[in-house]
């Protein structure tokens, strides 16, 4: 029997995470642990036009979000491979993670059953994680739409302080 899977809590540890990121390290939740706030985007694939157009939001925003104190990363399924060449075409200047087996999607609850044109498959639900510098979920964004988004997770993080 299959094992339900936690959903991260608002008010909640952060689940760990170890994963390849676009600079060739391995990034961990620990890392970051006393330190600076965490933005985790989970995004479906590179590349494709709901995910370009969210990128290039938090691209835009990346200077913003630098001054209110937070680290972007953006999470999904595709290769470093691929991760490199969607940073370098849109000029990222965030790391990528790779998490090809989607371990750490599933550990957030973002890995659904997805519905395309009556074809269902596994995939990402975009999501958005905002952890605070104890490690803890500040707050979740769950089915993500695009637009604003990124402006959203900013206030957010403004208000905070």
């Amino acid at each position: 029997m299959a094992m339900a899977m936690l959903q991260p809590v608002v008010g909640k540890p952060a689940p760990d995470f170890s994963l390849v990121s676009t600079s060739g390290e391995t990034v961990t939740l620990r890392q970051f642990k006393g330190k600076t706030t965490l933005v985790l985007y989970f995004y479906p694939a590179d590349d494709t036009p709901g995910c370009t157009k969210e990128a290039c939001a938090f691209r835009d925003l990346a200077y913003d979000f630098k001054q209110a104190g937070a680290v972007i990363y953006g999470v999904s399924p595709d290769s470093v491979e691929s991760h490199n060449k969607f940073q370098f075409r849109h000029q990222l200047p965030f790391d990528l993670l790779a998490d090809p087996d989607a371990v750490t999607c599933k550990a957030y609850g973002v890995w659904k059953q997805k519905n395309l044109y009556g074809k269902k498959s596994m995939g990402v639900e975009r999501s958005t994680f905002i952890i605070d510098k104890t490690g803890r979920i500040a707050t979740i964004y769950p089915k993500v739409k695009v637009d604003g988004h990124a402006d959203e997770v900013l206030a957010f993080l403004r208000d905070e302080d």
